[in-house]
């Protein structure tokens, strides 16, 4: 009688190593010429029968739902509280830094699983993402997805639903405040790559302006600090007024008067996140309102000088009328060509209707909680449809040095409050205009050898030159007016 000798280990190994190639050049095969829609639906029987048999639950948590454009703060919740629970059972961690700079925060990294237990219930968490299959004749790539997903025996459903899941987002939250970083926005063309990837790229803010250090008088200071607070706490005002949670502030002066740290101040002030729009990347009014969308409660939208940023100025008719003139004329290669290429070579489409919009439209709406903050220096350009009430509620003016802001500068820098050189300085502030960022230049100690007279000696000079420098400017004129005079008292004669 033959033996029949057992397969050798290298024998069972190539086996093994056969029937798995085989198979995966099958399901290649089958991944590659199958349809997709075929292979979802054998997909999504399979998985029914499967689930006949599996005595667990799933819950996915994804970061856009739907066609949500905005991401969920579901998904938020469950990686702020996976933060805090995986750094000590997860074994791949991704390192991020935490708030102030000051220490390393870990959460999990992608694909990583890890295990919590919810009143001696143990269930697990997956950080999952996948990239959607490649559609034919699709030009546009879609972003990956993201999300987490929750698995737990099917006897503790009603807990873990009802229970569990709160108590996730509810310690989410906390430890989001709890760790919250001030946010410093700005939108980056080019980064819109499908309707679920971020328009806006941040860095940390750490502006440490605050409205006790800023040269103002100290009356305007308060009615704006209390302004903002009375803001950050109505909610309940407004909604029962039925307007959207929002307010309008118009920054307008000349330069070096303080706007941009006036912004920094209020976000300080409140905890609020800064969005600085740059309307001239902007593609189209599309574009602007998902902007607006990725906003943030809590936070500041700025567009800073406004009325250099686009063609919103109130001079759109002007030309207009400059180009149907041209036309009567038959100037076809004149002025009306410039002025074609001048406002095409923007590249943006923003119309004055559409940042109306953005302002107090359906879409400004959305979150709450929100202030809209325009700066400009010259405050008569702009479209009185921009700076009406309702739009920009709140107009301040930040205007030239006066001697209680000098007096909060010199404290600032020099760190006294008295000195026989403040009469002088007062003196000259009231015969000349000077702005507070010149004021801090002089006032600043260029080498540790500089001390307060110096500094004072530095802004007084600095003063006396101004006031010289306006005289000399008035003196031609002057004699000009009296030239015209005398010539008309001649043809009087």
């Amino acid at each position: 009688m033959r033996m029949v000798h057992p397969p050798s280990m290298m024998e069972m190994w190539t086996t093994v190593g056969s029937t798995i190639a085989s198979f995966m050049f099958m399901w290649a095969m089958i991944s590659r010429y199958c349809p997709y829609e075929l292979r979802r639906y054998f997909e999504k029987y399979t998985q029914r029968l499967a689930s006949l048999f599996y005595p667990y639950i799933q819950v996915s948590i994804h970061e856009y739902t739907g066609t949500s454009l905005k991401r969920s703060e579901a998904y938020a919740a469950v990686e702020a509280y996976l933060s805090v629970n995986s750094s000590k059972s997860a074994k791949r961690l991704r390192a991020v830094m935490g708030k102030d700079n000051k220490k390393l925060d870990l959460v999990m990294d992608e694909h990583e699983r890890v295990t919590d237990e919810f009143n001696g219930v143990k269930v697990w968490w997956v950080s999952c993402k996948s990239m959607p299959p490649q559609r034919p004749m699709s030009y546009q790539s879609e972003p990956e997805r993201r999300y987490y997903k929750l698995t737990f025996h099917k006897q503790y459903r009603e807990m873990i639903t009802e229970t569990y899941l709160e108590h996730v987002v509810k310690k989410g939250k906390e430890v989001r405040r709890r760790n919250k970083q001030r946010k410093l926005y700005t939108n980056s063309p080019n980064r819109w790559l499908g309707h679920k990837q971020t328009m806006w790229s941040h860095v940390v803010f750490e502006h440490p302006a605050m409205f006790e250090r800023m040269a103002m008088e100290a009356d305007k200071k308060e009615e704006i600090i209390e302004d903002l607070l009375t803001f950050s706490k109505s909610k309940d005002f407004y909604a029962r007024i039925g307007k959207a949670w929002k307010r309008g502030y118009l920054l307008y002066g000349p330069p070096g008067t303080g706007k941009s740290t006036m912004i920094a101040a209020m976000a300080n002030l409140l905890n609020y996140d800064i969005y600085d729009l740059e309307l001239t990347a902007v593609k189209d009014n599309t574009e602007l309102r998902r902007l607006l969308i990725e906003t943030t409660r809590k936070s500041i939208i700025v567009i800073e000088d406004i009325d250099c940023s686009l063609d919103l100025t109130g001079q759109r008719k002007k030309k207009e009328d400059k180009i149907q003139e041209d036309d009567e004329k038959g100037k076809k290669d004149g002025s009306r060509k410039d002025l074609k290429e001048e406002s095409s070579s923007s590249g943006s489409k923003v119309t004055l209707s559409g940042l109306l919009n953005f302002i107090d439209g359906l879409w400004s709406a959305c979150s709450g909680e929100r202030i809209i903050v325009f700066t400009t220096n010259y405050v008569e350009k702009l479209d009185p449809a921009l700076t009406r009430r309702g739009r920009m509620d709140k107009h301040i003016e930040l205007s030239y040095c006066s001697f209680e802001g000098f007096k909060v500068l010199a404290k600032n820098y020099l760190e006294i409050e008295e000195h026989p050189m403040f009469e002088k300085v007062q003196q000259l502030l009231m015969e000349t205009k000077i702005t507070p960022a010149d004021v801090a230049e002089n006032l600043m100690p260029k080498s540790a050898t500089e001390d307060a007279d110096k500094c004072l000696s530095n802004l007084i000079q600095a003063l006396e030159e101004a006031k010289d420098e306006v005289r000399e400017k008035k003196e031609p004129a002057n004699e000009n007016t009296q030239q015209q005079d005398k010539q008309e008292a001649l043809k009087s004669l």
